[in-house]
């Protein structure tokens, strides 16, 4: 279906502001810009608390922010949360709104991680920080007052990315187990270039130059794009992976990666829910300020986490 009209109404204003020679984007410039576009989040989740703490990763400590709504069970379900942002911008700050909405409409306790970001820290550094951070939410789980059995790990973006890459590894080690996977417009592919990221390089929010300025600060210069710790989407061993649930969108350069993800986890055996949103853009579920369909994106991956981890 066409663009969304209120969505082509913020590439139209997001395109006037922009310089009009379009060139590598600096890593401030990248994290401001992010800050900025993550103004327009709302989270209707006025029951929710929030506490910051720091879980031991293998580099050091990683900052986190617990979620829980009110209400909660003494045990509930638990949502480790990545935040998107290529892996070189965004923080628990920038997703606080939707971290927050994220806890109300599952009715888990959300921990949002604030794993390592690049230049600074490059690739396998977010990766090795999402996995410390899952298994340490799994081993203290009571004293978070979450249930081990009915945990959820999930990210938007390029924190979604870290999900599925954090459940792939999981499914290859004992005592680890995880209820379901949440992935918010996924970044998978990085070693071929889908049509949707053709037809969509320009104009969609995210373009081609800020992804590709994205990858080089975060990938060292010998690194294999197929490597499944990068591109998700080139794992082989998909059988056993947690249920997941994955919402795309029509006019996002990474529509085909998540809509063939989807598709080789249901070919796997994996039980998959997933949406294809009409006339939306990458990371239209945090802009709820302008987009009603992101509360009610919102709303729809709570009811799905609700029965994933009820099941």
């Amino acid at each position: 279906m066409p663009l969304d009209p209120l969505a082509k109404r913020l590439l139209t204003m997001m395109a006037a502001a922009a310089p009009q020679a379009k060139s590598r984007p600096s890593v401030e410039a990248r994290r401001q810009s992010l800050a900025k576009l993550m103004q327009f989040a709302r989270a209707d989740a006025p029951d929710v608390t929030a506490r910051d703490g720091v879980l031991p990763g293998r580099a050091g400590e990683v900052p986190y922010r617990l979620y829980t709504p009110a209400n909660a069970d003494e045990l509930a379900p638990g949502f480790v949360f990545f935040h998107g942002g290529g892996l070189v911008a965004g923080g628990i700050a920038t997703h606080d709104r939707i971290a927050a909405a994220l806890a109300h409409a599952t009715g888990c306790r959300l921990v949002s991680v604030d794993y390592r970001l690049a230049p600074e820290h490059r690739f396998p550094a977010a990766v090795d920080d999402a996995i410390a951070a899952t298994e340490w939410v799994a081993r203290e789980a009571a004293s978070l007052g979450i249930d081990a059995d009915r945990l959820v790990v999930g990210g938007d973006s390029a924190g979604a990315t870290l999900a599925a890459i954090v459940c792939q590894e999981a499914a290859q080690t004992a005592g680890l187990a995880i209820a379901a996977q949440c992935l918010i417009c996924p970044v998978l592919d990085f070693e071929e270039t889908s049509p949707s990221r053709e037809a969509f390089a320009e104009g969609h929010l995210i373009d081609r130059v800020t992804i590709e300025a994205d990858l080089s600060d975060y990938l060292p210069d010998d690194i294999d794009t197929a490597d499944p710790r990068v591109s998700p989407l080139r794992a082989t061993r998909l059988t056993g992976l947690p249920t997941a649930i994955i919402h795309t969108a029509e006019y996002d350069p990474m529509r085909d990666e998540g809509n063939a993800y989807a598709r080789k986890l249901l070919a796997a055996g994996v039980a998959v829910e997933h949406v294809c949103h009409d006339g939306m853009v990458h990371n239209f579920h945090a802009m709820g300020a302008i987009l009603p369909q992101a509360q009610l994106v919102l709303s729809q991956i709570g009811e799905q986490v609700r029965r994933a981890v009820e099941r």
